[in-house]
């Protein structure tokens, strides 16, 4: 290796890449990879799901068969992380929770701005901190945790966010004698979403929701489809316009000023779009709570205590079990910038780099929990793992939102599960008594909240 080379080599980050062990698959398990791991992932939809291929997936379960395949190449290679053997740009695939360490723990070399994500989110959000690269993406992430009070366990504007949810999900308790399906949940919900972020004007307007759901059925296709840049304009306005009320209590107050380069409007999209996998997380934990009586019970106890709807821990620590048990992004995606050096070789620059979260959340050979739902777990600190359970990714790129995520799912379970017990409808196999599904479709959840 050249001189001027051997400068470029880092040592991943200073976390430990040197000590974690690089492999390289051979080219019938990259073949497995890409079939049982990838295509299936990529299917299922990475931006908006595809309730087609989600309702096969409850036959199918490919979430279970690539956890199964990824233990058996970890058996097969020894964990670390393995460099697949496909022609063209390079994948490499975390097998270990070091591993996941390595890629998460910092975004130099390892930058969230992957190519890949670059393309399938361009398509609505091309200012959105996730894909920027460069010097605007400290300001831009700064923007982001001031909006979304990313250090604080709880947003200073919870009072008049639980107040929105409320409003718009008590409701549903006494209609249709307390039956819920997805669809008329989501209707209530998107609602309060609309006024939590862009204020009480905003609440009827679904066609700004139905513009962007056009737009990220495009960024599925990432590349392959073109950008549609009339109907992003299109979005851009409605949604500019709401932004530009700055509504007191809603986050669009709390933004800067529009300023072209930093365009600080421009993350809102990404705000709306991690709202739709939040509103599935409630019911898949509804779905948990409706069939886990030992659990439902434990739970129940917020809800007598008379705390304000933020601080209920019990039903929080329900949503991040159930948000283990089900993440809502299973493919964590990073990008090497420069080459790095792993005991047993050199990972090359611009390597896209996979953390498969149902493996590391679902790994019955590690995990004795795996298959269960656990929710004590998350009251103690010891409970988890930071690189282990990455629900919310990790490290300085872990999701700002996360602690307004998990304000908004309590509030809202507690505002559907207060004086009401819920009966799960659908689903009949779900019980504490057998292994939880890899899988779980949201879409065909169907509840009863009695009284």
């Amino acid at each position: 290796m050249r001189v001027e080379e051997r400068e470029r080599v880092r040592s991943g980050g200073g976390v430990g890449a040197e000590q974690v062990r690089l492999s390289r698959a051979s080219v019938g398990d990259t073949l497995r990879v890409a079939g049982t791991v990838l295509l299936p992932t990529v299917a299922q939809g990475l931006v908006i799901r595809r309730r087609l291929v989600t309702l096969a997936g409850r036959w199918w379960q490919p979430d279970a068969r690539a956890v199964r395949l990824m233990q058996r190449l970890r058996g097969r290679y020894g964990g670390g992380a393995l460099l697949l053997r496909n022609p063209g740009r390079k994948w490499a695939l975390a097998l270990s929770t070091d591993a996941v360490r390595v890629v998460l723990a910092d975004t130099e070399p390892y930058s969230p701005a992957t190519v890949d994500k670059i393309a399938a989110l361009s398509h609505f959000q091309p200012h959105g901190v996730l894909i920027t690269r460069g010097g605007l993406r400290a300001p831009r992430r700064a923007v982001n945790e001031h909006a979304l009070d990313a250090d604080l366990p709880v947003h200073h504007l919870a009072a008049s966010i639980t107040a929105k949810i409320t409003e718009e999900i008590a409701p549903l308790r006494d209609q249709m004698g307390g039956r819920l399906a997805w669809d008329r949940f989501a209707t209530a919900y998107w609602r309060a979403v609309r006024r939590i972020v862009l204020g009480d004007a905003a609440h009827d307007d679904d066609e700004l929701l139905d513009l962007l759901a056009m737009l990220r059925r495009d960024a599925n296709w990432a590349g392959l489809r073109p950008r549609n840049d009339r109907l992003r304009q299109r979005f851009r306005q409605r949604l500019d316009a709401h932004l530009a009320r700055r509504e007191p209590g809603s986050l669009a107050s709390l933004l800067p000023p529009p300023e072209p380069v930093m365009d600080p409007y421009g993350q809102v999209p990404h705000w709306l779009f991690a709202y739709d996998a939040a509103g599935a997380t409630v019911f898949r934990t509804l779905a948990m709570l409706s069939t886990h009586p030992v659990q439902r019970l434990w739970s129940a106890a917020d809800l007598r205590s008379g705390e304000s709807p933020h601080r209920l821990p019990r039903l929080r620590a329900c949503v991040l079990e159930t948000l283990r048990l089900w993440p809502t992004t299973p493919a964590i995606l990073r990008e090497s910038g420069t080459p790095t050096r792993w005991d047993g070789g050199r990972l090359p620059a611009r390597t896209s780099l996979l953390v498969y979260t149902p493996f590391f959340h679902r790994d019955d050979q590690t995990l004795p929990y795996a298959h269960r739902f656990e929710p004590a777990r998350w009251i103690d600190a010891n409970g988890h793992d930071e690189w282990s359970t990455v629900s919310f990714s990790a490290g300085p790129g872990r999701c700002p939102g996360r602690n307004l995520v998990l304000l908004t799912t309590t509030a809202i379970l507690a505002a559907l599960l207060r004086d009401r017990e819920p009966r799960l409808l659908s689903y009949a196999k779900l019980s504490p008594d057998r292994p939880l599904p890899v899988g779980l479709d949201h879409f065909g959840l169907r509840f009863r909240l009695a009284e």
